[in-house]
């Protein structure tokens, strides 16, 4: 019988750093820190992934690499945040009348 690999192998201890309503979120997160050289599993609250996609997921890092990859989320979120204000300064300047 063939056996299921593990997504720990080391056995090492997981702290969830990140979750989310939405797969998809989760995925850019997880490509997050995975560029920044911290491996995360990704994991659903209630069903499967693949088989039922509903209810949310969570990420989860090893415990000596939490506190870096909730950094890199905190600046992530804040980056994308202020990319939204911008946004909105642009909007708001181009409505006001230039010539008045």
């Amino acid at each position: 019988m063939a056996t299921v690999p593990s997504a720990n192998p080391d056995n090492r201890e997981l702290v969830e750093v990140f979750e989310s309503q939405q797969e998809s979120e989760a995925l850019v997160i997880q490509g997050l820190l995975e560029s920044n050289g911290i491996e995360s599993l990704l994991t659903g609250f209630d069903n499967p992934q693949d088989i039922l996609p509903v209810g949310g997921v969570a990420l989860r890092v090893a415990a000596d690499q939490a506190d870096e990859a909730r950094a890199i989320i905190d600046a992530y979120h804040q980056d994308s945040e202020g990319e939204g204000s911008d946004e909105e300064q642009e909007d708001s300047s181009d409505e006001s009348p230039s010539n008045v």
